[in-house]
């Protein structure tokens, strides 16, 4: 036999033929069934979905954690009678993951039917502050008619809670609606103080709002204690809302006449805040999100953003270090984008308040 000729034949096969020769031979299901795999393990990973941990825990959830002043004995009522604080915490399952609760919440959470009471404050400058308000009558009794005056009578003791949104929203906004819609239905009256120019309403100064801007909430504090001053007074603040309410906080301590406050979600170092989301893809996202929101809150004020910041670097801002570099702080005449965090960040620094408790290292605010 010949040998000659099929060694050549051999030799004249390359490996890689071989090889997918080889691969051609695994049945395609195990091909799907490992890439089914290995794509849930990135999905896993890349959402930051824990379902593993809270199986592995029996669903049993993870305890709460308080930082608090231990000696300060408002806070240890407060610890002591609120039993939800004592307890644990587990994410719904099929929602184990805090950018599944996002989208959920963004795309799928349907905010309750209801329609607030519009009230038009008029800063010191000139601007106009859009304060919608709820009561549990508006939310028992049926949507009610927008009117430009407060839902609260002058000699009425029912508490009223402010609430100040997030960054790009309002009190249009789902969670926004679900909290106001909440603390109504228990029987407090709700307003909403909406950032200037949001809520529907146009800039009538040259003054828009940021993270370190207090004066805004101290004049709509004083005026609804002023309108209704048998009423106790909170506040409740979520993400850069809660950032603007801690600082406030710190600015005037026992001298508010807020009784209670909570801050939730509050990026208390915007300096690490600024690094942290442009640290992963995911985080990147929000990035972008949060970018385009505030560049559409510019669209609808261009007619004074574009005189008083830089228009073309508004337009083109493709993060919110983009943004906050060619309007915040133009708008703030800071000297620098650092200063703005730093400035912002030494505002939110600890202090003391509220019989001795210490703001700065509370995950949770009474």
């Amino acid at each position: 036999m010949d040998w000659e000729p099929l060694a050549a034949a051999k030799a004249s096969i390359s490996p890689y033929d071989l090889l997918f020769q080889a691969l051609a031979l695994i049945p395609f299901s195990h091909y799907f069934f490992a890439a089914s795999f290995l794509f849930l393990i990135f999905l896993y990973s890349f959402l930051e979905i824990h379902f593993l941990q809270d199986l592995l825990t029996l669903f049993r959830g993870d305890p709460v954690t308080l930082n608090y002043n231990s000696c300060s004995e408002l806070a240890q009522s407060v610890v002591a009678n609120c039993k939800i604080l004592q307890g644990r915490y587990l994410a719904t399952p099929w929602l184990s993951s805090p950018h599944l609760q996002t989208a959920f919440l963004s795309f799928l959470g349907r905010p309750p039917p209801l329609t607030y009471r519009r009230h038009l404050f008029r800063a010191f400058d000139g601007g106009t502050i859009a304060l919608d308000w709820l009561t549990y009558t508006d939310v028992v009794g049926g949507t009610s008619c927008m009117l430009d005056s407060s839902a609260a009578l002058k000699g009425d003791k029912t508490p009223i809670v402010i609430v100040i949104p997030g960054l790009t929203s309002d009190s249009a906004a789902a969670y926004v609606k679900h909290l106001a819609f909440n603390l109504a239905r228990q029987g407090w009256n709700v307003v909403v103080s909406n950032h200037r120019g949001l809520g529907g309403v146009s800039l009538t100064s040259d003054c828009c709002y940021n993270a370190g801007w207090t004066e805004d909430l101290r004049k709509i504090i004083d005026h609804i204690r002023c309108e209704y001053p048998e009423a106790p007074l909170y506040a409740v603040g979520t993400s850069i809302g809660a950032n603007i309410l801690v600082k406030y906080l710190g600015e005037d301590g026992a001298n508010t006449p807020l009784v209670g406050a909570a801050a939730i979600c509050s990026p208390w170092d915007l300096l690490i805040c600024d690094r942290f989301i442009n640290r992963r893809p995911m985080q990147k996202l929000y990035d972008r999100a949060l970018t385009v929101g505030l560049q559409g809150y510019a669209q609808l004020h261009q007619s004074i953003l574009s005189r008083l910041a830089n228009w073309e670097g508004i337009e083109k801002s493709s993060s919110l270090r983009d943004f906050d570099n060619h309007a915040t702080r133009v708008l703030r005449k800071f000297e620098c984008l650092s200063c703005v965090s730093v400035l912002w960040m030494i505002q939110c620094a600890p202090v003391k308040l509220f019989h001795g408790m210490n703001v700065g290292s509370m995950k949770i605010l009474f």
